[in-house]
């Protein structure tokens, strides 16, 4: 019953990795049943942020990449890593232009969410922007080799169904952009 959920009691904690791409933690915890866990591994890693970006044609501005964590190449939102301190909306039109060379005038939040709240610590902010236009170069980091490609709104939904769009965070940041733009006349 949920009246009768507890909290975890946290006993302790301390950094057990500490790297560039990741952090880990690993936390003692004292369960609800009294027992003692002494081992509780989780990812402390930066907030990060998507952007679903729309052509006036509409299309989807996405990525396609190698993705080292599953080894395949992927098709995404452009996004990335969130900066110490930095408003994500800020880190979402950076990695856009950065990323594509396209840029929105105005980005429209449509939230924030746990990508993996048992073992990660951090959020994915994913937001819409309307209207994108190609103004200019890509500056990639010396880790990426990205291909742009621009996806029709009216086959997203097909894309995530057939496997094209599999990155969780790609396949929510659409669906909710589809829910954002269905009222949105001039788009779609």
């Amino acid at each position: 019953m949920p009246g009768d959920l507890r909290p975890w009691e946290l006993l302790g904690s301390e950094l057990a990795f500490d790297h560039r791409w990741d952090r880990v933690r690993r936390d003692t915890v004292r369960l609800p049943s009294g027992d003692v866990v002494d081992d509780y591994l989780v990812s402390v890693r930066p907030d990060v942020a998507l952007v679903c970006a729309v052509t006036s044609d509409a299309k989807l501005v996405v990525v396609h990449q190698w993705k080292q964590g599953v080894r395949s190449f992927m098709l995404e939102l452009p996004g990335g890593i969130c900066d110490e301190n930095e408003d994500p909306v800020v880190t979402a039109g950076r990695e856009l232009t950065e990323e594509t060379g396209y840029v929105c005038p105005n980005l429209t939040r449509l939230g924030s969410f746990e990508v993996d709240p048992s073992k990660n610590s951090n959020l994915m902010h994913i937001y819409l922007g309307i209207g994108a236009e190609l103004t200019g170069e890509t500056s990639l980091d010396s880790n990426e080799q990205i291909d742009v490609q621009l996806l029709p709104l009216a086959e997203a939904r097909d894309a995530m169904a057939d496997g094209r769009l599999t990155s969780l965070g790609t396949v929510a940041g659409i669906e909710l952009a589809l829910v954002a733009l269905a009222s949105e006349p001039t788009v779609a």
